[in-house]
């Protein structure tokens, strides 16, 4: 039987203008999480604004090697990702 689970990588910007990038099977309760202060340290210190970027994988192998790519990448690029899908 196949496994239909599908996972997120996704960027959230924050009220210090910087980005944050995660992966998670359920972007809406992620993003509640991080906005209550029960997500990441990071969020905890810079409060989410945005969710501005999120991509679908049928793959959690996959969606935590694209949330590493992202994380690699210098901020520019990062903003070029983000603008490159609206």
């Amino acid at each position: 039987m196949k496994n239909n689970k599908k996972f997120y990588v996704y960027i959230i910007l924050t009220n210090t203008n910087k980005l944050y990038c995660g992966y998670t099977d359920d972007v809406e309760k992620r993003y509640k999480l991080h906005c209550s202060g029960k997500g990441a340290k990071f969020t905890r210190a810079n409060k989410p604004v945005k969710l501005v970027y999120t991509k679908e994988f049928s793959d959690k192998i996959e969606a935590q090697r694209e949330e590493r790519r992202i994380k690699l990448l210098s901020r520019i690029k990062k903003i070029e990702l983000i603008n490159s899908v609206v």
